[in-house]
């Protein structure tokens, strides 16, 4: 099975091949392969959606539907192409996702410490990953010269870091208490349009989540971060 084929399989979930690498970090205790391909998979924009807000998952009113729903079909993926499954909210010890994007060149570290994509900006996620042992072939990797520039670079005025109401955004880092506190405080704003830090950044707008994608996201932050 190619790459191509692989990626059709891929398609039929609503998710997308957001990078691929062979360079394989552990996924369980014991030591990683000597050999092998990590494809990365995830949601970009609006795209795919559709396929995980009318499963079984995001209507049964149970716990972590989003992650219930990524473990089934991405599960189902491997064992039908004959790979392991891996996914970002499983650990320890948890693959490293972000790295692995980073090594493949076509995305970025972003001020607010999320990656950005040229084309997605900021509005695309990882939901887990499928590791072959064999090396699939991949396309050709660009030098490194010739791979393209954060846009980040180019954003003079920055406004991811100005935008936040509480200053959570600093270029030392991401303070997710004060995040979190001023979700719970009782203002609505970044719960209904989401954060305004991420909706700030002026790559990739039309890429922009839409509204219940937006709040269920949010909802989701909120819960994971609530005081006891």
């Amino acid at each position: 099975m190619t790459l191509d084929d692989i990626c059709l399989e891929i398609a039929k979930t609503g998710l997308k091949l957001r990078a691929a690498s062979h360079a394989l970090p552990p996924i369980s205790a014991g030591p990683a392969p000597l050999s092998g391909t990590i494809l990365l998979l995830g949601f970009t924009g609006r795209e795919g959606w559709g396929h995980f807000s009318a499963s079984q998952e995001a209507l049964d009113l149970q716990p972590n539907p989003l992650d219930r729903w990524s473990s089934r079909v991405i599960g189902t993926l491997a064992a039908q192409l004959g790979a392991e499954a891996a996914f970002p909210f499983e650990g320890p010890p948890y693959m490293p996702f972000q790295q692995i994007a980073l090594s493949a060149g076509r995305m970025f570290r972003s001020p607010l410490g999320l990656l950005i994509d040229p084309d997605y900006g900021l509005w695309h996620a990882f939901r887990g990953a499928l590791v072959f042992r064999q090396n699939l072939i991949l396309p050709k990797v660009e030098p490194a010269t010739a791979l393209p520039k954060s846009p980040c670079e180019f954003c003079a005025g920055k406004p991811c870091l100005s935008t936040c109401p509480v200053g959570a955004f600093t270029p030392d880092g991401y303070d997710v208490a004060r995040c979190s506190d001023h979700l719970h405080s009782g203002h609505q704003t970044c719960t209904i349009q989401g954060c305004l830090a991420r909706n700030a950044c002026p790559v990739g707008v039309e890429h922009r989540y839409g509204p219940d994608q937006m709040r269920f996201y949010m909802a989701a932050f909120k819960a994971a971060h609530a005081k006891p």
